[in-house]
């Protein structure tokens, strides 16, 4: 199946822009365009554009991802490239669930304290302090 950029900025809540953006930056290196020069996704490119999207929305940045996409393009001998990109993407995304831990942890426990406006006035003397 064929897809229209229209139909992909849909897909993926992306503006028409970004698309082709990201195209011009050389992230989509397999997208073909039809006679009349229109971009034209098929399955594997928009398999390829929730990778681009998972690593964006992860906060790897564009240039990372333009690196990734050329060891894509190269094919079989980057696969070791490829595997210590992705594992250090992942430390840093694990580092950064356990700071949103830490930091749900004190929300939570705000919370907690407003829930109980007594127990807040013990504490803070007032809400209007916190």
């Amino acid at each position: 199946m064929k897809y229209s950029i229209n139909e992909v900025s849909k897909k993926f809540g992306l503006s028409i822009h970004t698309l082709r953006y990201y195209d011009k930056e050389g992230l989509m290196p397999f997208l073909e365009r039809d006679r009349a020069g229109n971009r034209v996704f098929s399955e594997t490119d928009i398999n390829w554009i929730s990778m681009i999207c998972c690593l964006k929305n992860t906060g790897m940045p564009i240039k990372e991802i333009k690196q990734y996409a050329d060891w894509c393009a190269q094919g079989m001998q980057t696969i070791d490239e490829r595997k210590v990109m992705l594992t250090n993407h992942r430390k840093k995304i694990l580092m950064q669930l356990e700071d949103l831990k830490k930091d749900l942890k004190l929300i939570d426990s705000k919370i907690e304290v407003y829930d109980n406006p007594e127990l807040a006035q013990r504490i803070y003397g007032g809400l209007e302090k916190q």
